[in-house]
């Protein structure tokens, strides 16, 4: 990702609908998990560090983050945060079982198709035995636009796909999930326009002017998904798929 591109997610992470219903969706499928005292907690690819700032103000929690790339720490400290690594997710800085949580936020499909597994390998060995992870990624490859061109993804995951990785690297997948899903149509129209030209570019952007009374209807609609997930329910579609995956051992 170009500079200007980590300066725009810095700008946008605390209020545009995107970011604010996911964390409520995250919120909600790790919220046992939040509710305990003492935990360590690692963002693996934390971007520009919102969620650091996030996770790191609800009670005593040890949170670090770890990003690769150089512009988007810049932004980590500017936020005032100073637990945070310069390092590939196929190479985690910390000791073995470190971690009691780890998350892993669109960063995967950011990878080159053969370093997905030594990735979460790496997030595996971290995690303390009972640890869990909770990851996300981009869904569909027939979802592909010039979105993923400028966020620099390699590839786009089925459910069962990212299922079938995680458990082959040691992980036991308690609940998964398409995610974004009531949001489908939508971005498929918009994946239809951008082959045609129109809107070229990332989708995370301001909503134009004039539009910006949409942002509260698109993110009611995402976080309503929170609800279903609370119930234990999943989703068959989506533009995203979420995992809830556990390290197993005493």
């Amino acid at each position: 990702m170009r500079a200007e591109d980590f300066e725009l997610l810095y700008k946008l992470e605390d209020k545009f609908w995107w970011f604010v219903a996911m964390r409520r969706i995250t919120d909600t499928i790790v919220a046992a998990e939040l509710q305990q005292p003492h935990i360590s907690v690692l963002d693996a690819g934390c971007g520009t560090g919102y969620n650091l700032r996030h996770y790191s103000s609800r009670g005593f929690r040890d949170v670090y983050g770890l990003e690769i790339e150089r512009n988007a720490i810049e932004f980590v400290r500017k936020r005032g945060f100073s637990k945070i690594a310069q390092a590939s997710v196929t190479e985690i800085p910390f000791n073995s079982g470190a971690f009691d949580l780890v998350f892993s936020f669109d960063v995967l499909q950011q990878l080159p198709e053969k370093l997905n597994e030594p990735a979460l390998r790496e997030m595996h060995r971290v995690l303390k035995p009972g640890g869990v992870l909770f990851i996300r990624v981009a869904a569909f490859e027939w979802m592909r636009s010039s979105h993923d061109e400028d966020m620099n993804s390699f590839h786009r995951f089925s459910r069962a796909e990212l299922v079938d990785k995680l458990v082959r690297c040691g992980f036991k997948v308690e609940w998964q999930s398409y995610a974004n899903s009531l949001l489908l149509p939508v971005a498929a129209l918009r994946r239809v326009l951008k082959g045609i030209g129109l809107g070229k570019g990332t989708d995370v952007r301001p909503l134009p002017r004039g539009l910006g009374w949409l942002d509260r209807v698109f993110r009611r609609i995402l976080e309503s998904e929170a609800a279903w997930f609370k119930s234990g329910g999943s989703l068959p579609l989506g533009l995203s798929v979420i995992c809830y995956a556990r390290k197993m051992g005493s």
